[in-house]
Protein backbone atom coordinates (compact mmCIF):
# COMPACT_ATOMS: atom_id res chain seq x y z
CA UNK A 1 0.00 0.00 0.00
CA UNK A 2 2.89 2.21 0.90
CA UNK A 3 4.76 1.94 -2.14
CA UNK A 4 1.90 2.33 -4.38
CA UNK A 5 1.44 5.78 -2.87
CA UNK A 6 4.77 6.20 -3.52
CA UNK A 7 4.22 5.86 -7.20
CA UNK A 8 1.47 7.72 -7.06
CA UNK A 9 3.12 10.89 -5.47
CA UNK A 10 6.27 10.92 -8.06
CA UNK A 11 3.90 10.42 -10.85
CA UNK A 12 1.88 13.98 -9.87
CA UNK A 13 4.99 15.40 -9.67
CA UNK A 14 6.38 14.48 -12.61
CA UNK A 15 3.46 15.42 -14.40
CA UNK A 16 3.36 18.89 -12.50
CA UNK A 17 6.42 19.92 -13.26
CA UNK A 18 5.93 20.27 -17.29
CA UNK A 19 2.54 22.05 -16.55
CA UNK A 20 4.26 24.65 -13.87
CA UNK A 21 6.99 25.14 -16.37
CA UNK A 22 4.38 25.70 -19.30
CA UNK A 23 2.29 28.57 -16.84
CA UNK A 24 6.07 30.23 -16.48
CA UNK A 25 7.14 32.20 -19.52
CA UNK A 26 10.41 32.41 -20.73
CA UNK A 27 12.24 36.23 -20.54
CA UNK A 28 12.32 36.36 -24.48
CA UNK A 29 8.26 35.79 -24.20
CA UNK A 30 7.73 38.34 -21.36
CA UNK A 31 10.12 41.23 -24.15
CA UNK A 32 7.96 40.39 -26.84
CA UNK A 33 4.76 40.88 -24.90
CA UNK A 34 6.21 44.57 -23.51
CA UNK A 35 7.34 45.27 -27.25
CA UNK A 36 3.50 44.23 -28.52
CA UNK A 37 2.31 46.49 -26.00
CA UNK A 38 4.27 49.50 -26.67
CA UNK A 39 3.58 49.10 -30.45
CA UNK A 40 0.13 49.59 -29.71
CA UNK A 41 0.64 52.65 -27.03
CA UNK A 42 2.93 54.62 -29.88
CA UNK A 43 0.09 53.68 -32.50
CA UNK A 44 -2.37 55.24 -30.33
CA UNK A 45 0.07 58.38 -29.32
CA UNK A 46 1.73 58.94 -32.72
CA UNK A 47 -1.00 57.99 -35.68
CA UNK A 48 1.29 59.21 -38.30
CA UNK A 49 3.97 56.63 -37.17
CA UNK A 50 7.37 57.71 -34.81
CA UNK A 51 8.41 61.31 -33.93
CA UNK A 52 11.54 60.90 -36.00
CA UNK A 53 9.05 60.00 -38.76
CA UNK A 54 6.94 62.78 -38.64
CA UNK A 55 9.25 65.53 -38.57
CA UNK A 56 8.58 68.64 -40.67
CA UNK A 57 5.47 68.41 -41.16
CA UNK A 58 3.33 71.51 -40.42
CA UNK A 59 0.70 69.29 -38.05
CA UNK A 60 3.46 67.35 -36.01
CA UNK A 61 2.63 65.59 -32.60
CA UNK A 62 3.58 67.65 -29.15
CA UNK A 63 6.30 65.44 -29.04
CA UNK A 64 8.26 65.36 -32.57
CA UNK A 65 12.06 66.24 -31.92
CA UNK A 66 11.95 69.64 -33.54
CA UNK A 67 10.10 70.71 -30.48
CA UNK A 68 12.22 68.51 -28.00
CA UNK A 69 15.13 70.28 -29.13
CA UNK A 70 13.31 74.11 -28.59
CA UNK A 71 12.29 73.05 -25.25
CA UNK A 72 15.70 71.90 -24.52
CA UNK A 73 17.49 75.18 -26.07
CA UNK A 74 14.53 77.37 -23.90
CA UNK A 75 15.55 75.67 -20.72
CA UNK A 76 19.51 76.05 -21.31
CA UNK A 77 19.07 79.46 -21.90
CA UNK A 78 16.96 80.11 -18.83
CA UNK A 79 19.59 78.09 -16.25
CA UNK A 80 22.38 80.66 -17.99
CA UNK A 81 19.86 83.35 -17.04
CA UNK A 82 19.15 82.42 -13.68
CA UNK A 83 23.19 82.42 -13.09
CA UNK A 84 23.64 85.32 -14.54
CA UNK A 85 21.07 87.09 -11.95
CA UNK A 86 22.30 85.09 -9.17
CA UNK A 87 26.17 86.32 -9.84
CA UNK A 88 24.90 89.94 -10.65
CA UNK A 89 22.90 89.97 -7.24
CA UNK A 90 25.67 88.83 -5.26
CA UNK A 91 28.16 91.00 -6.82
CA UNK A 92 25.23 93.95 -6.20
CA UNK A 93 25.25 92.70 -2.24
CA UNK A 94 29.04 92.50 -1.92
CA UNK A 95 29.41 96.70 -3.44
CA UNK A 96 26.59 97.75 -1.16
CA UNK A 97 28.07 96.37 1.65
CA UNK A 98 31.79 97.89 0.58
CA UNK A 99 29.99 101.05 0.43
CA UNK A 100 28.30 100.50 3.73
CA UNK A 101 31.71 100.18 5.23
CA UNK A 102 33.27 102.78 3.60
CA UNK A 103 30.58 105.15 4.66
CA UNK A 104 30.50 104.51 8.36
CA UNK A 105 34.13 104.67 8.30
CA UNK A 106 34.58 108.10 6.67
CA UNK A 107 31.36 109.36 8.88
CA UNK A 108 33.45 108.10 12.38
CA UNK A 109 36.39 110.00 10.48
CA UNK A 110 35.02 113.33 10.39
CA UNK A 111 33.16 113.16 13.96
CA UNK A 112 36.69 112.21 15.10
CA UNK A 113 38.38 115.28 13.41
CA UNK A 114 35.60 117.59 14.38
CA UNK A 115 35.52 116.89 17.70
CA UNK A 116 39.63 117.55 17.87
CA UNK A 117 38.87 120.49 16.71
CA UNK A 118 36.24 121.74 18.51
CA UNK A 119 38.37 120.63 21.59
CA UNK A 120 41.62 123.05 20.18
CA UNK A 121 39.00 125.82 19.26
CA UNK A 122 37.78 125.78 23.29
CA UNK A 123 41.36 125.94 24.22
CA UNK A 124 42.52 129.00 21.78
CA UNK A 125 38.72 130.71 22.40
CA UNK A 126 39.18 134.44 22.37
CA UNK A 127 42.49 135.01 20.44
CA UNK A 128 40.02 135.31 17.43
CA UNK A 129 42.95 134.72 15.12
CA UNK A 130 40.78 132.18 12.67
CA UNK A 131 37.51 133.97 12.42
CA UNK A 132 36.77 135.72 9.54
CA UNK A 133 35.18 139.32 9.60
CA UNK A 134 33.24 138.57 6.17
CA UNK A 135 31.23 135.99 4.26
CA UNK A 136 33.35 134.00 1.72
CA UNK A 137 33.34 135.37 -1.46
CA UNK A 138 31.50 133.84 -4.58
CA UNK A 139 34.90 133.05 -6.49
CA UNK A 140 38.29 132.20 -6.02
CA UNK A 141 39.07 136.15 -6.56
CA UNK A 142 40.10 138.26 -2.92
CA UNK A 143 37.67 140.64 -1.98
CA UNK A 144 38.29 143.92 -1.50
CA UNK A 145 41.71 144.78 0.51
CA UNK A 146 43.63 148.10 1.59
CA UNK A 147 46.99 148.43 0.16
CA UNK A 148 49.89 146.99 1.86
CA UNK A 149 52.19 149.92 3.25
CA UNK A 150 55.25 150.42 2.23
CA UNK A 151 57.79 148.13 3.71
CA UNK A 152 61.28 148.42 4.69
CA UNK A 153 63.55 145.39 4.26
CA UNK A 154 63.25 144.82 7.99
CA UNK A 155 59.69 144.29 7.95
CA UNK A 156 59.33 142.11 5.14
CA UNK A 157 57.11 139.34 4.59
CA UNK A 158 57.60 136.26 7.57
CA UNK A 159 61.02 134.14 6.94
CA UNK A 160 61.65 130.18 7.37
CA UNK A 161 62.56 131.17 10.44
CA UNK A 162 59.97 133.66 12.01
CA UNK A 163 57.53 131.29 10.47
CA UNK A 164 57.94 128.75 13.00
CA UNK A 165 57.30 131.77 15.74
CA UNK A 166 53.72 131.86 16.52
CA UNK A 167 51.89 133.77 14.26
CA UNK A 168 49.84 137.02 15.30
CA UNK A 169 47.41 137.22 12.46
CA UNK A 170 46.11 140.68 14.47
CA UNK A 171 48.33 142.61 12.98
CA UNK A 172 47.97 144.75 9.93
CA UNK A 173 51.12 143.22 8.43
CA UNK A 174 50.22 140.02 8.66
CA UNK A 175 46.89 139.72 7.00
CA UNK A 176 47.88 142.81 4.34
CA UNK A 177 51.24 140.34 3.39
CA UNK A 178 49.37 137.21 3.49
CA UNK A 179 46.51 138.68 1.71
CA UNK A 180 49.09 139.98 -1.50
CA UNK A 181 51.07 136.93 -1.13
CA UNK A 182 47.53 134.97 -2.20
CA UNK A 183 47.15 137.53 -4.70
CA UNK A 184 50.08 136.62 -6.60
CA UNK A 185 49.15 133.00 -7.36
CA UNK A 186 45.74 134.11 -8.09
CA UNK A 187 46.68 136.35 -10.45
CA UNK A 188 48.94 133.60 -12.23
CA UNK A 189 46.52 130.70 -11.77
CA UNK A 190 44.01 133.37 -13.85
CA UNK A 191 47.00 133.72 -16.57
CA UNK A 192 46.99 129.74 -16.79
CA UNK A 193 50.61 130.07 -15.58
CA UNK A 194 49.37 126.76 -13.22
CA UNK A 195 52.78 125.84 -12.35
CA UNK A 196 54.17 129.00 -10.96
CA UNK A 197 50.72 129.54 -9.75
CA UNK A 198 51.25 126.51 -7.66
CA UNK A 199 54.74 127.39 -6.22
CA UNK A 200 53.21 130.74 -5.50
CA UNK A 201 50.08 129.47 -3.15
CA UNK A 202 52.33 126.99 -1.55
CA UNK A 203 54.30 129.49 -0.63
CA UNK A 204 51.69 131.90 1.04
CA UNK A 205 50.44 128.81 2.98
CA UNK A 206 53.53 128.08 4.11
CA UNK A 207 54.86 131.33 5.15
CA UNK A 208 51.58 132.41 6.16
CA UNK A 209 50.52 129.46 9.20
CA UNK A 210 46.89 130.82 10.81
CA UNK A 211 45.98 133.07 7.98
CA UNK A 212 42.41 132.59 6.68
CA UNK A 213 43.69 132.83 2.92
CA UNK A 214 45.72 129.20 3.66
CA UNK A 215 42.78 127.36 3.18
CA UNK A 216 42.15 129.45 -0.46
CA UNK A 217 45.60 129.57 -1.40
CA UNK A 218 45.73 125.18 -0.60
CA UNK A 219 42.17 124.85 -2.50
CA UNK A 220 43.26 126.92 -5.47
CA UNK A 221 46.77 125.15 -5.89
CA UNK A 222 44.59 121.52 -6.14
CA UNK A 223 42.56 123.30 -8.60
CA UNK A 224 45.91 124.21 -10.75
CA UNK A 225 47.39 120.64 -10.93
CA UNK A 226 43.75 119.64 -12.03
CA UNK A 227 44.26 122.67 -14.76
CA UNK A 228 47.30 121.65 -15.85
CA UNK A 229 45.80 117.94 -16.42
CA UNK A 230 47.38 116.11 -12.80
CA UNK A 231 44.31 115.03 -11.26
CA UNK A 232 45.76 112.38 -9.42
CA UNK A 233 48.14 115.13 -7.61
CA UNK A 234 45.11 117.78 -7.58
CA UNK A 235 42.96 115.03 -5.38
CA UNK A 236 45.80 114.02 -2.87
CA UNK A 237 46.42 118.20 -2.45
CA UNK A 238 42.49 118.76 -2.22
CA UNK A 239 41.86 115.96 -0.23
CA UNK A 240 44.77 117.04 2.42
CA UNK A 241 43.43 120.72 2.35
CA UNK A 242 39.98 119.45 3.34
CA UNK A 243 41.07 117.22 6.04
CA UNK A 244 44.01 119.71 7.46
CA UNK A 245 41.37 122.14 7.89
CA UNK A 246 37.50 121.18 7.60
CA UNK A 247 36.41 124.66 8.89
CA UNK A 248 38.49 126.53 6.53
CA UNK A 249 36.97 128.55 4.13
CA UNK A 250 37.46 126.68 0.88
CA UNK A 251 37.28 123.31 2.77
CA UNK A 252 33.85 122.55 0.76
CA UNK A 253 35.28 123.66 -2.65
CA UNK A 254 38.18 120.98 -1.98
CA UNK A 255 35.91 118.57 -1.33
CA UNK A 256 33.90 119.53 -4.80
CA UNK A 257 37.02 119.60 -7.18
CA UNK A 258 38.03 116.61 -5.64
CA UNK A 259 35.09 114.81 -6.68
CA UNK A 260 36.20 116.22 -10.38
CA UNK A 261 39.93 115.18 -10.21
CA UNK A 262 38.18 111.76 -9.24
CA UNK A 263 36.23 112.05 -12.36
CA UNK A 264 38.98 112.58 -14.45
CA UNK A 265 40.84 109.58 -13.14
CA UNK A 266 37.32 107.69 -14.56
CA UNK A 267 36.40 106.88 -10.93
CA UNK A 268 32.76 107.90 -10.80
CA UNK A 269 31.99 105.77 -7.40
CA UNK A 270 34.43 107.33 -5.40
CA UNK A 271 33.32 110.72 -6.69
CA UNK A 272 29.39 110.50 -6.04
CA UNK A 273 31.27 110.09 -2.55
CA UNK A 274 33.23 112.94 -2.16
CA UNK A 275 30.08 115.11 -3.35
CA UNK A 276 27.89 113.33 -0.67
CA UNK A 277 30.15 114.23 1.86
CA UNK A 278 30.52 117.74 0.79
CA UNK A 279 26.43 117.58 1.40
CA UNK A 280 26.59 115.64 4.59
CA UNK A 281 28.76 118.06 6.17
CA UNK A 282 28.29 120.93 4.80
CA UNK A 283 24.86 121.14 3.61
CA UNK A 284 23.05 124.29 3.92
CA UNK A 285 26.10 126.45 4.37
CA UNK A 286 27.49 125.44 1.61
CA UNK A 287 28.28 128.54 -0.58
CA UNK A 288 25.71 129.70 -3.48
CA UNK A 289 27.84 129.16 -6.39
CA UNK A 290 29.20 125.75 -5.26
CA UNK A 291 25.03 124.72 -4.49
CA UNK A 292 24.30 125.39 -8.20
CA UNK A 293 27.42 123.88 -9.48
CA UNK A 294 26.77 120.07 -7.23
CA UNK A 295 23.38 118.75 -9.17
CA UNK A 296 25.19 118.71 -12.54
CA UNK A 297 28.15 117.35 -10.84
CA UNK A 298 26.62 114.33 -9.26
CA UNK A 299 24.19 113.77 -12.42
CA UNK A 300 27.32 113.41 -14.69
CA UNK A 301 29.11 110.94 -12.14
CA UNK A 302 25.55 109.37 -12.07
CA UNK A 303 25.00 109.56 -8.09
CA UNK A 304 21.74 108.18 -6.47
Amino acid sequence: MMRSLLIASTALTLFAAPAAAQRQPTPEQRIDRVERQLRQVQRQVFPRGQPADTAGFSDDPAASQTVVVALSARIDNLERQLADVTRLAEESGNRVATLEAELARLRADQETRLRALETGAATASGTGSNAPTEAPATSESPPPRPQPKVETPATTRPSATAATVPATPATGSFAADGEAAYDVGFRLWEQKKYNEAIAALRAMASSFPGHRRVSWANNLAGRALLDKGEPRAAAEALLANYRSNPKGERAPDSLFYLGQSLMALKQPGQACKAYAELEDVYGSTMRPALRELLPDAKQKAGCR
